[in-house]
């Protein structure tokens, strides 16, 4: 069984992800890095050259490739839960975990960010603000489909590790 976790960008799922494969004994997996690996051009690239649905459907072919996989965590991009029907789908075949943050934390983590982020580049302060509280709107609901739900701000990696572990199926 695969572990993923989902949440809005910023809110640290790929960090989480590490550490959290490393305390369970699990291999990470993050799309993003799948995808850029795989296709040899980076999600900001693709962003740029293409578009976000185009992106959304390759990410969704992705994860049915981590469904034939085992023993992952796997760190899922910020827009992956509420693209056609994903949550649905890694509800069926894994453990979901949504890291839920506030949008004053996320507009704090995502204002100071150093690696670029493509729906979010050339906004103001008060864009920002807007967009974030505009997707959690919209996403809110598919992220809210998780398995398990916990706080992302002085995220306890080593007590969710027991949590996960807790929901595991023996032998993972």
């Amino acid at each position: 069984m695969n572990v993923y976790l989902t949440g809005y960008m910023g809110s640290g799922k790929t960090t989480a992800g590490r550490r959290l494969a490393a305390k369970i004994g699990y291999e990470h997996l993050d799309i993003d890095e799948l995808f850029e690996a795989t296709y040899r051009i980076s999600v900001v690239q693709f962003f740029e050259r293409y578009d976000e649905a185009a992106f959304r459907k390759i990410e969704a072919q992705l994860i049915t490739h981590t469904f034939a996989l085992q023993r992952r965590v796997v760190s899922l991009g910020g827009g992956a839960a509420s693209y056609a029907d994903n949550m649905q789908r890694i509800n069926r075949h894994g453990l979901s975990v949504y890291l839920r943050m506030a949008p004053e934390s996320l507009f704090v983590r995502l204002k100071n960010a150093r690696r670029p982020r493509p729906r979010i580049a050339g906004l103001s302060d008060e864009q920002l603000k807007e967009r974030i509280a505009a997707d959690l709107r919209e996403r809110g609901s598919f992220y809210e489909q998780a398995r398990l739900i916990v706080k992302g701000e002085n995220l306890d990696v080593d007590a969710l590790a027991e949590e996960i572990i807790q929901l595991l199926p023996a032998g993972g």
